[in-house]
């Protein structure tokens, strides 16, 4: 869905940033110019486009033919011309400060003056870059990451002058092209993400520089021990090592040594053949477990929960918006402020005032705020209340849950960054669900994924050598929860559903996946097991000789296979999905209720039972049955050839 006030968007440059974003906004619906200096860039800029959006309808992710999303894209060099008729102006031309104040000022001049400028710088001040036109107030940033197509986070930052209703009218444009914005309410140099992320980089350069660590210990245990994607001086490679060296020196705040003599040395990672490992005459990035040591983990997550108490204290972020951009914008296993009150923010604070008597840097000072909620007790989730509320109606970090006038209840995983993949938090959150609901309110319950690629790819691996053997073997529990609850649930499977997204489908009714999705047991291949009841149900499901091969083998199969096999109950054509599901909703909420919590009870129990033990379970469950108000309905609608309006009762 478009929005209303935005109709055509120009999107200045046509670089990598700018023809994604370019991209993004026709794939939105909307009728984009690309503009830049010469005609070649504009040439090359259209044909990546080109290449991008003929890609995304070969693999069946458009709505549209690509012709269609093509048609809304023009592109010119004459920058007057570009956003004459825009409502909405995306800066993304090279970053430096001169030159985006020329751009905007000459933007200023040509654009409709109802028109909103946006920038997509990642750091430098929206403020200064405004003042640079006679309409600041609608000046905001758009800060889209790399690529645009790809990542969904968008900040969207005020400058000094910017009203609500310019940065409100971002966001909702931000949000119906399908991207997740974040408001960072205050100009600040590295807005949210960059705040806070390039601490994790640089924490671990100031250990190196004083020998308290090695470049593969401090990878491998951040990565394997604490779940990140990548280690420190990975990213640092990945991303260039100058661009961490460039965002510290133009905030005047001192940098590692190491970092600046890799600066010094053009050995600028990844993109230079050699930064902390070497890309052209070594292996490149070789940590492995074996590497890791007893470097300080608290000392680096410490000081990232600091900036981001720093933030939220300052008004500048809240604590979701904080979350949403590490989680989106740097793929983190799970946000610092749930990471911080995890750990214990006595615990942070502890380890900040320890650093910051050592060391005097500026970086351990505790922030005022971090300081103010571990005075009061709030200490974290185990207090009840840290930089989120867990005492009455605790957040949901990952699981999207809403109630229906008729009483289903649809939960939807929402872990996109990782294909929702399930962690602790996620399994909490499910758990803690279907425990709390009022079971009088809900007449079903349905399980889907957010976004088109997953249901649920799995557990999520990196929390695997992080957790407790013991915390692993409780997994089980959940979709036992799943599997027991009083009302009958579906499973709606789009896209990947495997390891654990199957054995939470498995712990449901009744499963309908859409042709094009893949089930499977890949466990084996990781040198595991199933361990949340799939070796179980599946034997009772499909028999014993396909339950070992989808988990001896690994297997992953394609929908119609498994709806072959007996894994799933419908494999459906994708235009038919929401039909489908649709219409079985429809019957189970039309369904007696008591007679259906009858059935799934004596069908569950009835299969750990012998058969007369079981048979007798459902003769008593039907006499029962035969003497509620709900069996009389249903014999008096059936012979006034009526449908049954069941109470319950």
């Amino acid at each position: 869905m478009t929005c209303e006030t935005v109709q055509r968007v120009a999107v200045l440059g046509a670089g990598s940033m700018g023809h994604g974003i370019a991209e993004v906004a026709a794939l939105g619906g909307y009728d984009v110019t690309i503009r830049d200096i010469e005609p070649e860039l504009v040439e090359d800029g259209y044909d990546n486009i080109e290449w991008s959006v003929e890609k995304l309808a070969e693999k069946g992710q458009l709505d549209e033919s690509a012709e269609t999303v093509l048609d809304r894209v023009e592109t010119t060099t004459d920058l007057a011309a570009a956003v004459a008729d825009a409502d909405l102006v995306i800066e993304a031309v090279p970053e430096r400060l001169d030159i985006k104040e020329d751009t905007f000022s000459t933007v200023d001049e040509y654009a409709p003056e109802h028109a909103i400028l946006a920038s997509n710088t990642s750091s430098l001040s929206i403020s200064a870059i405004a003042s640079a036109t006679n309409r600041p107030e609608q000046v905001v940033g758009l800060h889209f990451f790399n690529p645009p197509v790809k990542m969904d986070l968008i900040e969207v930052t005020y400058g000094e002058a910017t009203t609500d209703e310019t940065a409100e009218l971002a966001y909702e444009w931000a949000e119906s092209i399908d991207k997740t914005p974040i408001y960072v309410r205050k100009d600040v140099h590295g807005f949210v993400v960059n705040t806070v992320l390039v601490p994790f980089m640089e924490e671990p350069a100031w250990m190196l520089s004083n020998d308290e660590t090695t470049v593969r210990a401090a990878d491998a245990t951040m990565v394997y021990e604490r779940g990140y994607p990548m280690g420190p001086f990975e990213l640092n490679d990945f991303g260039g090592i100058d661009i961490a060296y460039h965002f510290r020196d133009a905030s005047d705040q001192p940098v590692p040594p190491v970092i600046a003599q890799k600066v010094e040395n053009d050995a600028l990672g990844k993109k230079s053949g050699k930064g902390f490992y070497d890309y052209e005459n070594g292996d490149g990035v070789d940590y492995d477990p074996e590497d890791i040591t007893d470097f300080d983990t608290l000392r680096t997550e410490a000081v990232m929960i600091n900036k981001a108490a720093w933030l939220i204290g300052t008004d500048v972020a809240t604590p979701e918006a904080i979350d949403t951009g590490l989680r989106l914008g740097g793929n983190f296993p799970e946000g610092v402020c749930r990471r911080g009150d995890r750990l214990g923010l006595d615990t942070v604070l502890e380890k900040l005032e320890t650093l910051h008597e050592t060391h005097g840097a500026d970086r351990y000072e505790p922030a005022s705020y971090l300081v103010e909620l571990v005075e009061d007790g709030f200490t974290g989730e185990d207090a009840g209340k840290g930089f989120y509320d867990y005492r009455v109606d605790p957040p949901y970090h990952y699981l999207d849950w809403d109630i229906d006038d008729d009483g289903v209840l649809e939960v939807t995983i929402d872990r996109q960054e990782r294909m929702n993949s399930m962690s602790e938090d996620v399994f909490m959150e499910i758990d803690r669900l279907l425990t709390e609901v009022d079971t009088d309110d809900v007449s079903c319950v349905v399980f889907t994924g957010a976004g088109d690629k997953a249901f649920s790819s799995g557990a999520d691996i990196t929390g695997f050598t992080a957790g407790e053997p013991t915390d692993i073997m409780d997994v089980d529990e959940v979709f036992r929860t799943v599997s027991e609850f009083d009302r009958p649930t579906v499973a709606k499977i789009d896209g990947f559903c495997l390891g654990a997204g199957i054995e939470l489908a498995l712990a449901c009714d009744i499963r309908v996946a859409t042709e094009g999705s893949t089930i499977g047991t890949p466990e084996t291949t990781l040198g595991l097991i199933p361990g949340g009841g799939a070796t179980q149900r599946l034997v009772r499901l499909v028999g014993e000789a396909r339950t070992k091969e989808l988990i001896f083998r690994g297997l992953q199969i394609d929908a119609e296979r498994a709806e072959e096999w007996g894994v799933i109950n419908h494999a459906v054509p994708e235009a038919e999905f929401e039909t489908v599901v649709g219409d079985i909703v429809d019957d189970l909420v039309s369904g007696p209720p008591i007679a259906l919590k009858a059935a799934k009870r004596v069908i569950n129990e009835g299969q750990e039972a012998g058969l007369d033990a079981a048979l007798a379970m459902e003769k008593q469950s039907f006499a029962l049955l035969s003497t509620t108000d709900d069996m009389y309905e249903g014999v008096t609608a059936f012979r006034e050839n009526r449908d049954p309006e069941f109470e319950g009762e």
